[in-house]
């Protein structure tokens, strides 16, 4: 996983490969590169997600609620129709913002 900085107060994680409970090291490491003072909203890129399961939305969940602790927003993007379904069965969707691309969560951050 990668952190890039598109703007002053966003922080895009990029996820590629597989979103297991083994990745819990490898996301908590980028999201603590990620939160840095002044970051407001932390969007998660799903582009390059080969698989996840629930160990990796039980880490979606912890990420959130790391990020509503620091009052930040979090956000996803490039989600494909399968993994977008699972964000509303398990009703992620209410408390993530889901957006279609990246140039879109940009403008909804």
């Amino acid at each position: 996983m990668t952190v890039r900085e598109p703007k002053g107060d966003v922080r895009i994680i990029d996820i590629a490969g597989e979103l297991t409970s083994f990745s819990e090291p490898v996301l908590a490491e980028a999201y603590e590169d990620a939160d840095r003072p002044g970051v407001k909203t932390v969007l998660l890129n799903f582009s390059d997600l080969d698989y996840m399961n629930s160990g990796g939305i039980g880490l979606l969940v912890t990420t959130l609620i790391r990020a509503q602790r620091k009052s930040q927003a979090l956000g996803a993007f490039g989600l494909t129709d399968h993994y977008r379904q699972i964000f509303e069965l398990t009703r992620l969707d209410e408390a993530i913002g889901i957006y279609d691309d990246e140039q879109s969560a940009l403008k909804g951050s």
